[in-house]
């Protein structure tokens, strides 16, 4: 009989740990902290359904495993480096959204073909990828897969900080992994590099992350930031990028599904017209149909044409793109 991390494996994903369901007691002490701090800016979601994020059994009653995949995205291509920035997450043509949620979905299917139906609660949500009141980072340190780095983000031993994370929770018990010791030490190289300030005494001001900034606040952004967003128009991956361990571990993906937008041929031949080869003057010069078409099923839709335009225009402004 195949282990559940083998089944996940085998489907593509990249790292499989499995940790008990309980109380996230340290957790809620903190996330409560952090709120009330406002750190969380507009992002008022992250103030609802406070105790079933701090405890999947809330989430989903009979839960008793929680596991969790990891799944490699650094990008093999780099983007044109005099272009306006977009974060690595978002250069694939499709969403990973879509992407992982089809393979955790089967890897549901065939958790249940070889435990039994009742493995999950079909009655209620089990399947998640950043899409639900569940502090995923937090869930993979426990199942074994890394460490939370002074940049908030999960660090894998083999992989680096460049992994989407996936959940199923399971109604049934099976064997846990356990969680692996920080080996961020003394180092700061993430907090010196982020030049708004964004990671202070040990947790992320959203309110300040350059990503939070240009994606998720629905404002313009503030004029204290327009001289330092870095370049970036989506996302940013400064802090990562400065991490000695990405340094080391990071290594480009395998995942077809995963890959930038082909030739409208479908040839798959290099594509000079993918967005990674764009210039200041294209981005500029995106219409809202153009948008529309070019980025249909990414990630890059969520921020939304308006949004997107306006961090073109901000560090265009201030010329800090080059």
């Amino acid at each position: 009989m195949p282990t559940i991390k083998q089944i996940a494996l085998s489907i593509g994903f990249d790292a499989c740990g499995i940790a008990r369901a309980e109380a996230l007691t340290e957790d809620s002490v903190f996330l409560r902290s952090w709120l009330d701090k406002g750190m969380q800016g507009d992002m008022l979601y992250m103030e609802r359904n406070f105790e079933k994020r701090i405890d999947p059994r809330v989430l989903v009653s009979g839960c008793k495993s929680v596991v969790v995949v990891l799944m490699n995205y650094f990008p093999g291509q780099k983007q044109n480096p005099s272009a306006p920035r977009i974060a690595k997450y978002a250069y694939s043509a499709i969403d990973y959204h879509f992407v992982l949620k089809s393979k955790l979905n089967e890897l549901e299917q065939k958790i249940c073909a070889v435990y039994g139906p009742e493995s999950v609660n079909t009655e209620k949500q089990h399947i998640f990828v950043d899409s639900a009141p569940i502090l995923e980072k937090r869930w993979a340190e426990r199942a074994g897969l890394g460490w939370i780095g002074k940049h908030s983000m999960l660090i894998h031993p083999g992989l680096g900080s460049y992994t989407f994370i996936g959940i199923i929770l399971l109604n049934i018990e099976t064997e846990y992994d356990s969680p692996i010791t920080s080996r961020c030490g003394t180092c700061s190289r993430c907090i010196d590099a982020c030049p708004t300030n964004a990671l202070q005494n040990g947790s992320l001001d959203s309110r300040r992350c350059i990503s939070y900034l240009t994606i998720e606040s629905r404002n313009r952004i503030a004029q204290e930031f327009n001289s330092i967003l870095s370049g970036n128009i989506i996302g940013c991956d400064i802090c990562a990028d400065v991490c000695p361990w990405n340094v080391k571990w990071a290594k480009s993906h395998s995942h077809i599904e995963l890959s930038e937008r082909t030739k409208s041929d479908g040839s798959g031949a290099k594509n000079t017209n993918s967005m990674l080869h764009w210039n200041i003057e294209k981005w500029q010069q995106l219409t809202e149909k153009e948008f529309n078409e070019e980025f249909v099923s990414s990630a890059i839709k969520r921020a939304g044409f308006k949004k997107l335009k306006e961090n073109i225009e901000i560090i265009t402004e201030t010329k800090n793109f080059k």
